[in-house]
């Protein structure tokens, strides 16, 4: 059996390196890939956390919750590709420092 604290440093090095893409970036596609990255990092941590504590009481709960996530998550890449597709339709450019103006 995997320890616990292997899930919890993957979780955790997968939501840095997340934040750092989503922080560092210019292009809205590499800070939308940063942002899945993260929900991917606390899926694995909500995962590990249902096995270790609930798994054999409630055997359906945490695959609930991630299924949850994973359709918010996919929404939100709908919803921001349609924003980004939008904006690269308007302005010809996806780099967020040229998009901070709301109109123009």
């Amino acid at each position: 059996m995997i320890p616990l604290a292997w899930y919890l440093i993957l979780g955790a090095a997968l939501f840095c390196i997340g934040l750092f893409g989503a922080l560092a970036r210019k292009n809205l596609v590499a800070i939308l890939m940063g942002v899945e990255l993260m929900l991917n990092a606390v899926n694995i941590n909500l995962l590990a956390f249902w096995r270790y504590l609930y798994h054999e009481s409630d055997p359906v709960r945490g695959m609930v919750f991630v299924a949850m996530v994973f359709v918010v998550a996919a929404a939100e890449v709908a919803v921001g590709l349609a924003l980004i597709i939008s904006a690269y339709r308007r302005r010809k450019t996806v780099t967020a420092s040229d998009l901070d103006m709301l109109r123009g």
